[in-house]
């Protein structure tokens, strides 16, 4: 079955490659380029009423705009209702934000994660990882269409949202009190995606764009030929683990002379190994510029009586960067390394979507399918000392040169079928989906060189961390399979709905990881030190000096692990209009989870010690007292228990790159649940159509949090692994507004600002213990944390300002989006010795976009014109650990100005 299933999963996801893109745009009657902006124009996130959750109005009817959201316990008819245009009471049961296609086109972003952090108390951090009220992305829970999702990523258990373009989007929800008919992991909010279903009119819409970065474009930049087909983000069998070496690699021994492999056998497995293609790193000095196209489409129809839906897209994107950046290392009171690295990244990425929907009477039936191939090729080359090695001398070159080459492929492939049935006062909603991720990143090459004052020139024998020669070989792959159902029934004579529903969840991961250092048999004569990587390890060589691998997986950690967690939750909920004026909503789940990490012996060696599975069962309740005071105003109360579960990567004891920091991680097979208590009061007043003033207070107690430790290893590499602490207590306030201001005939004013406050701090004491992954065992937790220190990932102050002009008849927007997130932990503080060092800090800053959109006809066409700048401020990036009077710079470069263009046309 489980078979069976990928593969129809697959042969159902090879027809999506056709046309589409702008999912976003299919909801409306009106053509999306031509919408005037009627609705509520919030690009921070729209107050949003869910029908089936709240008590409808007669008045409403007339000039609702509806969005379409999915989700598990909101409303079997698919819609939840945007009111922002009258003095109306809201009543929706919990916090509740949404970005509707209109919104997140104002944002201008390419990807959901940049138009979600316009959201009150939200931002992104590294690749795509929304955090909420400054929570790490562990506290987010992401869900397509109210179904789970895995992650291409394995340092990250959810899903980088920065890999879903809007433009196959029809809505993103951001819940931030918890309600028990969503999962119980549930610590900062959930962010549910919803696809288009059912357009209104046939469309055929054709886009495209290009764009460049003042650090980037036309600029210096490093990268490599890897295959012919990588600017499509697929390789052409170049990067294949096959012939000699792939025999050897599949072998079930670690390749290396002796034991099972001759030394002839390990040549030629060397000598097989792609070279000059994967490791010749060349100069380019003018990086090209950024574009991408897409294509969309979507009709309806009458079948059987039922209405019809078909809606596909496609798109491909490829962009540009490069990174010069300043990165620095602890070493005791002093710089251990400090380097100069140029960095350029080449992403690739395609998506498709099919979707098919049918609605009978009040019934819909939502069939939804979509891949996503990222691709990141990277080219890096770095140059510095390590006071290790040598002191550094005036006058004199670099004391070393570092140089990588990497490809990473992330693949999401999804299908979903999702039945929402209404039956008067009785709902059914019923959900099931598979998933499968992989991450595979064949051909992780690095070579270092050190300068020789006796030779004048740098040299690389192969024989030590300062001369060395690496490559490693990692592949992902996880199944994720999700069934859900719920019930609701409204009492037919009291304003009072009973829901109940369960939901299963099972995922599986397989992560395997090869090392490899190339060593000469023998010393390699002075010559041969002195040449480039990929004559260095040329065949020649490689059979003349005897240059052999030596397989080191079992230094970076185990080199296979599987893992499993399996998830079984059921809840019961009411919600009751006790008065006109006070509503309440409460309920408890129960759910039942079971984690593992299994290592996987790939060698047959024994002797593995097998991490200890987490077996939990939590009874999670929630409750939302909702008081209005008057006709424009409303208090809301909230409490609940939530859960937040170690990813597999904290877990499992295997290294991993990180694209985004530029180092590496490694699990902890210690870790154990996190758990949180929320409370929340909010104030909302609703003074004009469309516009509104809301304050909020918040608490959250974490028991365990999961925490983010780094560390320093040989040769003066930044390692990351994690740990619980004990406790940490947050708390903050949310504060937004959203004005216009009528100007000139249709033209008027948009002023939307919002700022979160948090501030966090861990709780450790004298007998608090905590265990990281060594041989020491429990250890004392101010070893490796402060006490009053603040959660890693977590920016105390949020802050989100769009000022526009807009024309209510037509299409014609320019806003200025200005953001704020102050500095925040990056990970703890390494241990030197006895000492625990200074917290490593990111400081994300202030920024300034600028968006444009026009409409317009041609030729009885419509279409629309997109011009974006982006950090106009010239914000760089700083990760930066004080050591003493001195400012060590982690990680330190420009992220330049960027501009984009793009057009679109509806045909």
């Amino acid at each position: 079955m489980y078979h069976a299933g990928r593969l129809a999963s697959l042969l159902l996801l090879t027809t999506i490659m056709c046309p589409a893109a702008a999912l976003a745009q299919a909801s409306g009657a009106v053509p999306p380029t031509q919408t005037p902006p009627t609705g509520p124009a919030s690009g921070e996130g729209t107050e949003v009423s869910a029908p089936g959750t709240e008590a409808q109005t007669g008045e409403a009817a007339a000039d609702e705009q509806p969005v379409e959201v999915s989700a598990p316990g909101v409303d079997p008819g698919g819609e939840i209702v945007v009111r922002g245009r009258r003095n109306v009471v809201r009543s929706t049961p919990e916090v509740i934000s949404i970005l509707s296609a209109e919104d997140i086109a104002r944002t201008g972003e390419g990807d959901i994660a940049g138009a979600l952090q316009r959201v009150t108390g939200l931002s992104v951090a590294g690749n795509g990882f929304v955090y909420v009220r400054g929570l790490g992305d562990r506290y987010s829970l992401a869900l397509l269409n109210g179904l789970a999702l895995p992650s291409p990523e394995p340092l990250r258990r959810v899903v980088p949202l920065d890999i879903f373009p809007t433009s196959v989007l029809g809505s993103a929800l951001v819940q931030k009190s918890y309600s028990v008919n969503y999962p119980g992991e549930f610590g900062g909010g959930v962010i549910n995606l919803t696809t288009s279903a059912i357009p209104t009119d046939t469309f055929l819409t054709v886009g495209g764009s290009i764009g460049g970065n003042t650090e980037t474009t036309g600029e210096l930049g490093y990268t490599y030929y890897g295959s012919r087909t990588d600017p499509l983000g697929f390789d052409n069998g170049e990067r294949d683990i096959d012939g000699v070496f792939g025999a050897a690699f599949r072998a079930g021994a670690p390749i290396s002379e002796g034991g099972f492999f001759s030394r002839d056998e390990v040549k030629a497995a060397t000598a097989d190994l792609s070279n000059a293609r994967t490791n010749l790193l060349q100069r380019n000095t003018d990086i090209p510029a950024n574009y991408g196209v897409d294509l969309s489409g979507g009709t309806s129809f009458n079948f059987a009586g039922a209405e019809v839906g078909v809606i596909a897209s496609a798109g491909y994107s490829n962009s540009w960067r490069t990174r010069e950046a300043r990165q620095q290392t602890p070493g005791g009171d002093a710089i251990g390394t400090d380097f100069r690295v140029v960095r350029t990244d080449n992403r690739v990425v395609v998506n498709g979507l099919l979707g098919l929907s049918a609605r009978l009477g009040e019934h819909d039936v939502r069939w939804t399918n979509l891949i996503i191939r990222d691709t990141l090729k990277i080219g890096r080359l770095g140059e510095g000392f390590d006071i290790q090695l040598a002191e550094p001398v005036e006058g004199e070159p670099a004391q070393q040169v570092n140089q990588r080459t990497a490809w990473f492929e992330r693949q999401l492939i999804n299908t979903q079928l999702v039945g929402e049935f209404d039956f008067g006062d009785f709902d059914v909603d019923l959900r099931g989906g598979y998933a499968n991720s992989q991450r595979n990143a064949p051909y992780e090459r690095a070579f270092s060189y050190f300068y020789s004052s006796q030779v004048g020139d740098y040299v690389n024998n192969l024989t030590t961390n300062a001369q060395s020669a690496t490559v490693s070989f990692s592949e992902l792959d996880e199944d994720v399979w999700n069934l859900a159902g719920d019930l609701s029934y409204r009492l037919p004579n009291f304003p009072i709905t009973l829901s109940a529903g369960a939901a299963w969840l099972d995922t599986h991961r397989g992560s395997t990881r090869r090392d490899f250092n190339f060593r000469p048999a023998n010393a390699l004569p002075l010559g041969v030190t002195q040449q480039r990587p990929d004559f260095l390890l040329s065949d020649f060589n490689v059979y003349q000096y005897d240059i052999l691998l030596v397989e080191s997986s079992a230094l970076a950690g185990i080199a296979r692990y599987e893992g499993d967690l399996r998830v079984l939750g059921a809840y019961g909920q009411v919600n009751a209009e006790i008065t006109p004026q006070l509503r309440f909503q409460g309920g408890v789940r129960l759910e039942d989870g079971e984690q593992s990490v299994t290592l996987v012996d790939l060698f047959d060696q024994g002797g593995l010690a097998q991490v200890p599975a987490i077996e939990e069962r939590y009874w999670l309740p929630a409750a939302t007292l909702t008081w209005n005071l008057v006709e424009n105003m409303q208090l809301r109360l909230h409490g609940s228990k939530t859960l937040a579960r170690p990813q597999f990567r904290e877990l499992a004891p295997q290294a991993y790159f990180d694209t985004e920091s530029d180092r590496q991680f490694f699990g902890n097979p210690f870790l154990t649940d996190s758990t949180l208590l929320n409370a929340e009061a909010r104030f909302e007043w609703y003074f004009a159509p469309q516009q509104r003033l809301s304050a909020a207070v918040f608490f959250k107690r974490l028991n365990d949090p999961i925490e983010a430790v780094a560390s320093v290893a040989g040769g003066g590499a930044v390692l990351t692994t994690f740990a619980n602490a004990p406790q940490a207590r947050l708390y903050g306030l949310e504060l937004e507004a959203q004005k216009y201001w009528p100007l000139s005939g249709p033209y008027r004013l948009v002023t939307i600002g919002n700022y979160t406050f948090a501030e966090s701090r861990l709780q450790v004491g004298e007998g608090d213990t905590t265990i990281l992954n060594d041989t020491r065992g429990d250890r004392p937790a101010t070893e490796v944390f402060g006490n009053g220190d603040p959660l890693t990932g977590q920016s105390k102050h949020l802050a989100n300002l769009q000022i526009g002009v807009e024309n209510s008849e037509r299409l014609q927007q320019a806003t200025v989006l200005l953001n704020y997130a102050s500095k925040r932990v990056t990970s703890r503080g390494p241990i030197l010795g006895e000492t625990r060092q200074n917290d490593f800090f990111e400081r994300p800053g202030f920024s300034l976009d600028f968006v444009a959109r026009h409409g317009f006809a041609l030729f009885g066409q419509e279409g629309e014109v997109k011009f974006e700048a982006r950090n106009l401020t010239g914000t760089d990036y700083r990760e930066y650990q004080d050591v003493g009077d001195t400012r060590l710079f982690i990680n330190r470069y420009d992220l330049g100005r960027s501009f984009s263009l793009g057009a679109s046309v509806r045909l």
